[in-house]
């Protein structure tokens, strides 16, 4: 049994993250026996799995991170529908402490699209994002967004700078599983796109608003019955803005 009477805050993005999640315990009056045996979650992680998710000393996967916030809903988050705004918090920190775990140390701020004008500045600017939102595996990516509009396979050509997305729609795939969610924050980079002629000129305006409505959902405003395998995601209000 790990013994985690303290938070390892050697990394203090992580230790946020574990502080939020002791708190959620605390604040539900559970053990972390009686979670690893919750009578609403099929398959929940082991009870050393929850402890080490809370413990500062790694950064737990989102399945489990999701599951302990499902598991330590109160009954004032039940009834006034705060379990969904402590997922989208537990987002966000899950995010910061994957990038503080995974990213490098000059990656200080979101790569801004008003300043891309090339292919060159537009790969750049996605890998980036990419690392800005913690390094997201091209499978975790797929998961998120779905492989009819992402592909691992083209994700990781993306990522290593070799290809860039073929259509609008890809590049919004891309970007909302990096977690560039809300509209207002997609157009910036749909319109950098066109400048650095990635897509046929003559098509580029409907494209785009085709890409803004036909783009794939990944908000999921209902809680399902969650089993430990399960990824549901609760995403920010906005991507990289909430995560900085």
């Amino acid at each position: 049994m790990l013994q985690t009477l303290t938070v390892d805050r050697i990394i203090p993005a992580r230790a946020k993250l574990a502080d939020f999640l002791r708190e959620r315990k605390a604040a539900a009056g559970l053990t972390y026996e009686q979670m690893a045996k919750h009578p609403q979650v099929k398959e929940a992680p082991s009870q050393a799995t929850l402890e080490r998710a809370a413990s500062g000393s790694t950064v737990p996967s989102w399945a489990t991170v999701e599951v302990f916030v499902f598991m330590t809903t109160t009954k004032d988050e039940e009834l006034g529908g705060g379990l969904v705004a402590a997922l989208h918090r537990s987002r966000e920190l899950w995010i910061r402490a994957r990038r503080a775990t995974r990213a490098p140390y000059d990656v200080h701020a979101a790569p801004d699209p008003s300043l891309i004008s090339s292919r060159a500045d537009l790969s750049r600017a996605l890998r980036r994002q990419h690392v800005w939102a913690g390094y997201p595996t091209p499978g975790e990516m797929e998961r998120t967004v779905g492989s009819w509009a992402l592909p691992r396979s083209t994700t990781r050509r993306i990522i290593a700078g070799d290809t860039l997305p073929v259509d609008p729609r890809q590049l919004v795939a891309f970007l909302k599983a990096c977690y560039v969610i809300e509209p207002t924050d997609l157009e910036p980079w749909l319109y950098a796109a066109a400048r650095a002629h990635t897509y046929e000129s003559l098509r580029i305006w409907n494209a785009l608003q085709d890409a803004l409505t036909e783009a794939p959902e990944v908000d999921q405003p209902e809680i399902p019955q969650v089993s430990s395998g399960a990824t549901v995601l609760y995403l920010p209000e906005r991507g990289a803005d909430v995560a900085a």
